[in-house]
């Protein structure tokens, strides 16, 4: 049965976040100052930016010596090449490129924009990669979580992304612990006795972009949101199972 119910909260008073800073204890923290106690079955979902700032991921750009290829590809697009060079080190391949913009694969097999390279939320002049392994942090902050408060939670670990053929970006999961982030619904009969054939929802998804609805993506204020009353399917499948393969890509 799927929850009637569903809260979805913003955890306030998360400062600004530094290399080596423990995320688990700081959400616990923050969330007893509010008067909230984390509860079983809670869904922490935690904006990729701060545990990227946590795990170290930041690089001044004044450190960073672009390749000739980059300076090309800036020259041709406008952008920093020293933040071109950092795309193209986090990229295991190009997936498109075209009027400035960069879409590729990540080392972490996800597909998305400038390798997922954040110039926002982040500094002056400097620059955010994307975790190495958005799953293991996922399961540190969880484990940290469960430590300190005695409960067992899911993590998403979230990132904004553009969609193909849409308009606007939503928040999507890159890493998980504690949740199945696929619903396979096929099987199941629809409302006129249909069976379904080809469903599968991605929950991990849809609870990413509920979270960024109280998130603070313009000034990351409010990086962390606890998601309360939707019943899911505990599993450490990651969301690495998330992506499709490069063969089953629909738009290549």
């Amino acid at each position: 049965m799927r929850a009637r119910k569903i809260e979805i909260i913003g955890i306030q008073g998360i400062p600004d976040i530094q290399k080596d800073m423990d995320i688990g204890e700081i959400i616990v923290d923050a969330s007893r100052r509010m008067g909230l106690e984390l509860r079983n079955g809670d869904i922490i979902v935690v904006s990729h930016i701060i545990v990227s700032k946590a795990e170290g991921r930041v690089v001044n750009l004044v450190d960073v010596e672009p390749s000739e290829f980059a300076r090309k590809v800036a020259g041709e697009s406008g952008k920093d090449p020293r933040h071109v060079e950092l795309v193209l080190r986090e990229s295991r391949r190009i997936v498109r490129m075209r009027r400035g913009l960069i879409i590729s694969e990540t080392v972490n097999r996800i597909v998305c924009a400038n390798a997922g390279v954040d110039l926002s939320n982040v500094g002056v002049g400097k620059a955010a990669m994307l975790p190495l392994d958005p799953d293991l942090s996922a399961k540190k902050i969880r484990d940290r979580i469960r430590e300190l408060a005695e409960v067992d939670v899911a993590v998403i670990v979230s990132d904004t992304h553009g969609r193909p053929l849409r308009n606007g970006a939503v928040n999507i999961a890159i890493g998980c612990s504690g949740i199945e982030p696929l619903l396979d619904r096929r099987g199941e009969v629809d409302m006129y006795g249909r069976k379904l054939t080809s469903k599968i929802i991605c929950i991990a998804d849809e609870l990413a972009s509920a979270a960024e609805l109280v998130l603070g993506q313009a000034d990351e204020k409010i990086p962390v949101a606890i998601i309360r009353g939707y019943v899911y399917k505990p599993s450490e499948t990651p969301a690495k199972v998330i992506p499709r393969r490069e063969e089953d890509d629909l738009f290549l």
